[in-house]
């Protein structure tokens, strides 16, 4: 008997406890790296300037997990700092205040209304998943994500990411409504068109296409860090392919 999936979003500590690995792993490719060495996946970008905006998003958060708050500092590497050390030390912050934050507890987060600390538990995990995978690209490491915090983050786009970015002139509206599948995790979601698309519970409705992935691979594709594969698409192509390259993310 199959099991269910895990459900979505995942325990903080899960986060937590992800978060501080990915840190390792970010800080020890930053050392090596050259850092002037290109990181395609990020427009313009060096890995200086990898570390430089991980860095300050760490500290970004912090301060609003510290005072439920939009923090008004402006965060920047010292002149003569190694990028690592500066990096390590925003990872180390911002895990020392998840650590300390109570995930009920309400805060400012992107606007949203009601949002509790919850939401940066998974939102600093998820954005340094994906830079760690920026990294890795940059360097030819080898590019691994978790298959179940993919899974995470493909939810989060729909969570988070797309309210953010949705309504800009760029923007279409979506044909016709997509079904999402993970094959190694056992996810899915229906993404329904709208003023804002919707993920919601795959069986909500008929689906005009399917598109199906690991995990790793549907969150890159969403986060334009891979191409999506023809393979992955059945039935309308069309709609498949409007959603999976419209702007999702910032």
């Amino acid at each position: 008997m199959n099991q269910p999936p895990a459900p979505l979003p995942l325990a903080t500590g899960t986060y937590l406890a992800v978060l501080r690995e990915e840190a390792v792993a970010l800080e020890r490719l930053l050392r090596i790296a050259d850092p002037g060495v290109p990181v395609a996946t990020c427009g313009s970008w060096n890995m200086h300037d990898l570390g430089t905006h991980l860095g300050q998003a760490s500290r970004f958060a912090a301060a609003v997990l510290k005072t439920g708050e939009l923090p008004r500092d402006q965060f920047a590497p010292p002149a003569g700092q190694q990028i690592a050390d500066w990096y390590a030390e925003g990872a180390a912050t911002v895990a020392a205040a998840l650590e300390e934050t109570e995930p009920t507890a309400p805060t400012w987060a992107f606007g949203f209304e009601g949002a509790v600390a919850a939401l940066w538990f998974r939102r600093v995990t998820q954005d340094t998943a994906v830079h760690l995978v920026d990294a890795q690209l940059a360097l030819g490491a080898e590019v691994h994500v978790d298959p179940l915090i993919a899974a995470d983050g493909v939810d989060e786009v729909f969570a988070v990411m797309v309210p953010r970015v949705w309504g800009s002139d760029e923007h279409k509206p979506l044909p016709a409504p997509v079904a999402l599948r993970t094959t190694d995790t056992g996810h899915s979601w229906l993404i329904r068109p709208g003023d804002i698309p919707q993920a919601l519970p795959v069986d909500s409705g008929p689906a005009a296409a399917t598109v199906e992935a690991t995990a790793a691979e549907l969150l890159l594709a969403l986060w334009k860090r891979q191409a999506a594969r023809p393979e992955w698409i059945s039935g309308d192509i069309t709609a498949a392919n409007a959603l999976l390259s419209a702007t999702l993310t910032l």
